[in-house]
């Protein structure tokens, strides 16, 4: 590789980073390249990428970035997943993946900046997905308002059995 295309490299590589809100480092090291293709398919599916880079580009490429903090773990065979949209899809991605491979592990992450590690990743891959999350707020949400409506409706149907009530007794009586 030229000079010309490694600076095309890190371009690319420092461009991805920039977009991208999570970033995950991890070991490939013996995995075929069907097992790295279906790997990149469900990142695809969670809203993120994989790219194997060496190491000495992806450290200059991180470097001054919003991803700084995991450029000192590029050693050896490893890979990077960017995760553009829901950090939580593509951590339980790689959790997933992880699970699966016996070759395939996770070194370390950063998350808008923060260095997370292993057990952290796990745990964000805990956590339910975007999608769940805003339909448990809206819920929380119309609920307050819903029971509010519930419940003066309840007074009122009370108000309006006694009124009945004397209503009925008025008639007997006359």
């Amino acid at each position: 590789m030229n000079r010309s295309e490694k600076a095309a490299v890190i371009e690319a590589l420092k461009a991805k980073a920039d977009k991208a809100s999570f970033a995950v480092l991890t070991d490939f090291k013996g995995m075929s390249v069907e097992e790295l293709t279906n790997l990149r398919v469900s990142l695809r599916k969670a809203g993120g990428e994989y790219v194997v880079v060496k190491n000495t580009l992806a450290r200059i490429a991180l470097t001054d970035g919003a991803h700084h903090s995991i450029k000192d773990q590029f050693r050896e065979n490893c890979g990077v997943a960017f995760g553009f949209d829901d950090p939580v899809a593509v951590a339980k991605a790689l959790s997933d993946f992880a699970k699966q491979s016996k070759l395939f592990a996770l070194r370390g992450a950063s998350l808008d900046g923060k260095s997370l590690d292993v057990a952290q990743i796990d745990a964000l891959a805990k956590l339910p997905g975007r999608e769940q999350l805003l339909g448990q707020l809206l819920g929380t949400m119309t609920a307050v308002p819903t029971n509010f409506v519930s419940l003066f409706a309840n007074m009122l149907r009370g108000l309006l059995y006694a009124l009945k009530g004397i209503e009925e007794q008025k008639s007997k009586a006359a």
